[in-house]
């Protein structure tokens, strides 16, 4: 539950006070939907921002916040994130410009493919961004830090780690350029200002494959199978049936390496979220799919 003004005050009021800019605030507000830090929307006169507060261990999650920084500066430059006003990786502290829409649950992104499509192409043709997102590489570094630590795991998860591996030697052999992707793309981190989508929340931001992009956005939102095509094709302008396959597997890849994040979470997070009921949520999905006859479908299209 979001905590009152007073409450917000009473906890956040020294970090915040950290910030020139805040000096004179007249209204704080919890944002919703943030289950990795806090987000707390600061009005002044000078207008709205949003302090994006992050905790010490999210490098455990493989959230590099001076990465967030600068991605996020190179979405704002092309006018596709919000503007970046001040960093402070002493106290994990993130000040950017507050977006006046609608943000998006699961049916606006059903209604809004093509308009997402053309965001995220917008955000794919910028600079390169300051660092690589590789799902399979962050799913192998949440395992070894699952183990170390002694966190829970799923049942029998490792028994599916071998359709993850035929996966990835399956794209080594059709490689593509990599475009700067903000992989994160939940249905909240769309925000529609009535003329265009714009895309928040950089912190798992960095150059991917565009089909993890597509794949991840789709997957979130639960949408069904034609979503997809409309997706996928919106995005590239006609008809890729290569690209759906690789995009349908990069979802099924995004649940088993979720289903790890989840677990790390689980085990050192202070929000209030059930986090692993979600992560459970993300590994039955993934067992489903790796075992479905789809799955060697998908692999034979790339």
């Amino acid at each position: 539950m979001a905590l009152s003004p007073i409450d917000l005050e009473s906890e956040f009021g020294t970090l915040l006070d950290q910030v020139p800019m805040f000096s004179e605030r007249t209204e704080l507000r919890e944002l919703s939907g943030g289950i990795t830090n806090r987000n707390i929307m600061v009005k002044t006169s000078a207008g709205k921002y949003v302090a994006r507060i992050s905790s010490n261990q999210s490098s455990l999650l493989n959230i590099d916040r001076h990465s967030e920084f600068e991605n996020s500066k190179i979405a704002a430059a092309i006018g596709i994130g919000a503007p970046v006003h001040q960093y402070q990786p002493d106290v994990g502290m993130l000040v950017i410009g507050f977006i006046e829409g609608r943000t998006f649950n699961a049916d606006d992104v059903a209604k809004n493919l093509g308009r997402i499509a053309s965001s995220c192409r917008q955000l794919h043709a910028a600079p390169l961004f300051d660092r690589e997102f590789n799902m399979f590489n962050v799913q192998r570094n949440y395992l070894d830090i699952v183990r170390q630590r002694g966190f829970k795991i799923p049942p029998d998860y490792d028994d599916y780690a071998h359709f993850a591996r035929t996966m990835e030697k399956s794209f080594a052999k059709a490689p593509v350029a990599l475009t700067p992707c903000n992989n994160d793309l939940l249905p909240a981190n769309f925000i529609d200002d009535g003329k265009k989508v714009w895309l928040i929340d950089f912190e798992y931001s960095g150059n991917n494959d565009p089909c993890f992009e597509l794949g991840n956005i789709w997957s979130e939102a639960k949408l069904n199978d034609e979503a997809l095509i409309e997706l996928v094709d919106a995005y590239y302008g006609e008809h890729r049936p290569e690209k759906i396959a690789r995009a349908w597997l990069f979802s099924v890849m995004a649940h088993y390496g979720w289903t790890l994040w989840a677990s790390i979470q689980d085990s050192i997070s202070t929000i209030d979220f059930d986090f692993w009921q979600w992560g459970m949520a993300k590994y039955e999905e993934s067992q489903r799919l790796f075992t479905s006859t789809r799955f060697a479908r998908e692999i034979s299209a790339l």
